[in-house]
């Protein structure tokens, strides 16, 4: 067992002696803000380049402009400012949800569900709403009681939120705090303090959304027919199901009032304390535009068309001033994976286990550690026999 030891030992040593010095890794004050250090002033920032104009100058407190192919932020204004997020919320509901529960599961809403402030498609707990048809109202006509319904079905509003804030944490969305799952916010006793989301998140969150054909299919939809209990002539003619249809809220999408060519879909909101906030995306020719704004004083429609004229003017000449960063930490990932030498457990190849961390440290105190490992393995291997064994918000 003991030259067994001693063999096993012998790269690892050799190894630790060639590896450089452990580093802690840097704290998010270190590194500076999510995307780059350009994004942290409060100020407008906007790429340069031969030709590209001053982005345009909207009244909204908050906005960013990015590519959305290439995740370069083109221009933004306070990107990483703080706001109430309005029904804007509902995009990280969706994108938390959508994935965890089955389109054609059933759900049966509260009374609570049903009563919930704000805009609402009008349900009862006398039914149940395919998981489908409740994000089609949530996304559509803004539905706070379809939030609701949504949170009770994927286990209750503790676990819907605990649930969002982690996955907000995991596409690195780090301005971002969900204290509901609809964005009302005075109604709940919430505050910017209790709730908040920022231009940079809600870029994020939607371009990490439009990667799922469902959620795609929710921001898109501009007629929607939603369930409820059949009238008196429909029961006469033996329908046991009725319904009505409920219509976008999103103005820019095709044949819609302040259509805008090449909308993809998006998300606007509404409340006193946040005022009005939008985000959206555009393709065309072949490219695609991300666009937030936040605490703007007029129906968004107007202003997003001018930030997504500019990102469509600007891609491809301006140079970028920060980055949608990719979900998880890739910084870090490259720190660990450079310092990562063998496996936890080489023995076994199982990573699982802990045990190794300590042995790959750096500088003068790894030499030590080595040499005095090599000394009682040595003596040990002179002296010893031998022996062998082997994880409201809504507008």
């Amino acid at each position: 067992m003991r030259r067994a030891a001693a063999a096993a030992a012998a790269p690892l040593l050799a190894a630790t002696l060639l590896a450089p010095p452990a580093q802690a890794e840097p704290s998010p004050a270190a590194t500076g803000p999510v995307g780059g250090p350009q994004l942290a002033g409060k100020g407008i920032v906007a790429g340069q380049g031969p030709g590209v104009p001053a982005p345009p100058k909207i009244k909204a407190s908050s906005y960013l402009i990015a590519d959305g192919d290439t995740g370069e932020v083109l221009a933004g204004k306070d990107p990483h400012g703080r706001y109430l997020p309005a029904s804007t919320l509902k995009t990280l509901t969706t994108l938390t949800l959508v994935s965890r529960l089955d389109k054609n599961k059933l759900v049966r809403p509260t009374q609570k569900a049903c009563d919930v402030e704000g805009t609402k498609v009008g349900m009862t707990p006398k039914m149940q709403y395919k998981v489908s048809d409740l994000f089609h109202a949530l996304m559509m006509m803004s539905a706070n009681d379809a939030a609701v319904a949504l949170a009770e079905a994927n286990g209750g509003m503790a676990k819907t939120l605990a649930d969002m804030n982690a996955e907000a944490r995991r596409i690195n969305a780090r301005d971002t705090l969900a204290g509901s799952p609809n964005g009302l916010d005075k109604d709940l006793g919430l505050d910017v303090k209790t709730q908040h989301t920022s231009a940079y998140d809600l870029a994020l969150i939607l371009r990490e959304g439009m990667k799922n054909a469902d959620f795609r299919k929710y921001v898109e939809t501009i007629d929607h027919h939603f369930p409820a209990p059949p009238s008196k002539k429909e029961r006469k003619r033996g329908k046991k199901v009725g319904g009505y249809p409920i219509h976008t809220h999103n103005r820019m999408l095709a044949g819609q009032s302040q259509e805008y060519e090449g909308m993809l879909g998006g998300k606007n909101g509404y409340t006193i304390a946040a005022k009005q906030t939008f985000v959206a995306a555009a393709r065309r020719n072949g490219h695609t535009i991300i666009i937030s704004l936040m605490r703007a004083d007029e129906q968004p429609s107007r202003l997003a068309a001018e930030l997504l004229d500019w990102g469509f003017a600007a891609r491809g000449k301006a140079k970028p001033v920060g980055t949608l960063v990719p979900p998880g930490d890739p910084a870090a990932k490259k720190a660990t994976d450079a310092h990562k030498l063998l496996p936890t457990n080489p023995l076994t190849h199982d990573d699982s286990a802990g045990g190794w961390g300590l042995v790959v440290g750096g500088g003068a105190a790894a030499a030590v550690l080595v040499s005095g490992a090599m000394f009682v393995l040595l003596r040990r291997r002179r002296s010893a026999p031998y022996t062998e064994s082997y994880d409201e918000a809504g507008s």
